[in-house]
This record gives structure tokens, C-alpha cells and sequence, in this order.
């Protein structure tokens, strides 16, 4: 399959459910590899992708404990954040290839280290914070 990019420009934090609704209605992969620099709303948009499925847990940032989990009516979100891990024995110690084939959402902060591993189709979210704070999304399948 062709590389498709989807491209969002986002003015506030409530249009985030544009590009939630986007990820959650596509069919291509529920693995999503979410890339920004500190601050640029990548667990903001977790929240939403999690309200759009209909979690109805609290989501947080799994900075401290690397994955959260959630659960929606239809299976289980699985939320990493890889920041603090510095090799991939560490991100083998956590079983991520059990939650790579899990056909169960997996949402990545900090994927760098992962995409190795990711034997399957995934999401490529890039945010970018543009100089007035608004946001700019691209959405690759790769």
C-alpha cells in the first residue's frame, strides 16, 4: 500500500476530536506511534482517542510506569510512554511484542525505540507546534 498522509491543522485543544475521530474510524492499524516534541499534545490527544472509543477511565500520562491501561466497550487501550527507556532489552522486558499482537489499540508516546519491533502496518502521528500554538498533525501510514 502507498504511503497516505492526512494533514491537520489544529487552532484549539477542542479540535483534537477531528483528528481522534480520524484515527478511530480509519481500518489501516490500532498501533499509533505518536511523535512531538515535551508539551505537544500527545497525551492530549490520547485523552481524546480514549473519549472517542468511549473509555470512560481516567487517562494519564504512563511516564513513571511506561503503560497504562484502559478499557472501552469494545477491548482494551494499551497507552506507552518509551521517554524513559534507554534500549530496546528494556522495551523487551516490558513484553511489547505481546502488545504489538494484541489487535488491541496500542498508542505510543516516544516510539523511537519501538519501531523496530512493530512487525505490523502502524500510524506515524507527528505533531508539530506551530509559533502562534496552534498544531499542526500529519498522519502517516506506514
Amino acid at each position: 500500500m502507498d504511503k497516505k498522509i492526512i494533514e491537520f491543522d489544529i487552532s484549539e485543544i477542542k479540535d483534537l476530536i477531528s483528528v481522534a475521530s480520524y484515527l478511530c474510524g480509519q481500518d489501516y492499524s490500532k498501533i499509533i506511534c505518536l511523535e512531538g516534541d515535551l508539551g505537544a499534545g500527545k497525551t492530549t490527544l490520547v485523552n481524546a482517542i480514549c473519549k472517542m472509543l468511549k473509555s470512560e477511565d481516567e487517562t494519564s500520562s504512563p511516564t513513571f510506569s511506561i503503560v497504562n491501561e484502559y478499557t472501552y466497550p469494545k477491548g482494551i487501550i494499551y497507552h506507552f510512554d518509551l521517554y524513559r527507556l534507554n534500549n530496546s532489552d528494556e522495551l523487551m522486558d516490558i513484553g511489547i511484542e505481546e502488545y504489538l499482537s494484541s489487535n488491541e489499540y496500542c498508542l505510543i508516546e516516544w516510539p523511537e525505540l519501538a519501531i523496530e519491533t512493530i512487525l505490523d502496518q502502524y500510524l506515524s502521528v507527528k505533531i508539530e507546534v506551530n509559533s502562534d500554538n496552534s498544531r499542526k498533525i500529519l498522519i502517516i501510514n506506514a
